[in-house]
């Protein structure tokens, strides 16, 4: 037998090689300033730096944090940019030594930083992919309240508009991004000892962005956006393993339902349950084509879009599926979005009706396993 190759275009050739050679990204991710991103990010390039590697910093914002700045160590500082503007000089990362030098690695503080006018690059996030592109690794810092989709969220929670943005997907295609947490209470008490802003401006923090409130609601931001992260890269690995088990690694919840009034509660319910679990979950309706399957009347086609309606209310995803088994296609649909708890209602069947088509509840649990499943009283 002779296996064929698929044959790839000049083009795909080029991305695939450019893909390759491309810098390595990893981002330190807190969820507010002086958790302890800019300190561990020079701990480990100095670690890196011990152990030989061609190690550099391109760009420090230490805001005089004299723990961050005993950090520094041997690591060599690569000289900022002078930029004239309005007749005041500024400094940003010089982007251009930093690609002449050629390190191995190098830092980059404050990711999410937009630079004077007059610079190459609008914002930081945009030098960095300048370097990353010259095959340089990049290690960086972001606070969770600069990703764009997070933006009216941050400005709900805390009452303050975030200008510096960027976009989810430098995130989302870094390489490795790690959380660095501290307890809301740990960080107040840090404020309050002077080390992370000047005296004269803990009072005001403490008043507005560092209410404790903010800080546990900006925290659950950073360590669901890691979690969403983790479990990506999760389904990819069990996906290319061929692995088919569900790891139970975060929660998925599938409401199944019909036509019939009833079916509001278990949207309810699921309601309930994917909020206990801070979980996505998904209403899924299946639309049987077996010859013998009841047609659907107006009525039941307006208490089905009552439904949904509902289910998208309450922040449910909705799924039509189609097949001439209603456990095949719920079970699949399960086993395909590594669904965690499935909600269903008692039988509406007659006795006379079970006899002749069987029990869906019945079949469905000879069809799954390793998922919770909740039976919901019609009453």
């Amino acid at each position: 037998m002779v296996e064929e190759f698929k044959r790839i275009t000049p083009k795909e050739a080029l991305k695939k090689l450019k893909e390759e050679q491309r810098g390595h990204l990893k981002i330190y991710l807190g969820y507010a300033p002086g958790v302890g991103k800019t300190y561990s990010m020079l701990n480990e390039a100095n670690n890196r730096l011990k152990k030989g590697e061609d190690i550099v910093i391109g760009y420090l914002e230490s805001h005089q944090r004299k723990e961050t700045e005993a950090q520094i160590g041997e690591l060599e500082i690569i000289p900022r940019k002078k930029i004239e503007y309005n007749g005041v000089i500024m400094e940003e990362m010089d982007t251009e030594a930093i690609i002449a030098r050629r390190p191995t690695t190098v830092l980059v503080d404050e990711l999410a930083h937009t630079n004077v006018p007059g610079s190459k690059n609008k914002k930081r996030y945009e030098d960095v992919e300048e370097i990353l592109n010259h095959g340089i690794n990049v290690i960086s810092t972001l606070n969770i309240q600069h990703l764009e989709s997070y933006n009216d969220v941050v400005r709900q929670i805390t009452g303050v508009t975030v200008r510096e943005t960027i976009p989810d997907r430098i995130v989302e295609n870094a390489d490795e991004v790690v959380v660095i947490d501290i307890a809301p209470n740990a960080l107040i008490n840090r404020l309050k000892g002077g080390y992370i802003y000047k005296p004269e401006n803990i009072g005001r923090a403490l008043k507005n962005f560092f209410r404790k409130g903010n800080l546990n609601a900006l925290r659950e931001l950073a360590l669901r956006k890691t979690a969403e992260e983790v479990d990506e890269e999760l389904e990819e690995y069990r996906k290319e393993h061929g692995i088919k088990e569900n790891w139970h690694v975060i929660e998925r919840v599938m409401v199944c339902i019909s036509s019939s009034p009833t079916s509001k509660k278990l949207i309810r319910r699921g309601a309930t349950i994917a909020r206990r679990f801070k979980c996505d979950w998904t209403v899924v309706y299946v639309n049987c084509t077996k010859i013998f399957a009841p047609k659907m009347t107006e009525k039941d086609k307006k208490m089905l879009e009552s439904h949904f309606r509902l289910a998208k209310q309450l922040g449910a995803e909705v799924v039509t599926l189609t097949g001439k088994s209603i456990p095949k296609e719920l079970a699949r649909f399960a086993a395909e979005k590594y669904i965690t708890q499935i909600i269903i209602g008692h039988s509406t069947r007659t006795k006379w009706q079970t006899i002749l088509r069987g029990s869906t509840i019945t079949k469905l649990l000879k069809l799954i396993r390793d998922i919770e499943v909740h039976i919901i009283p019609n009453q």
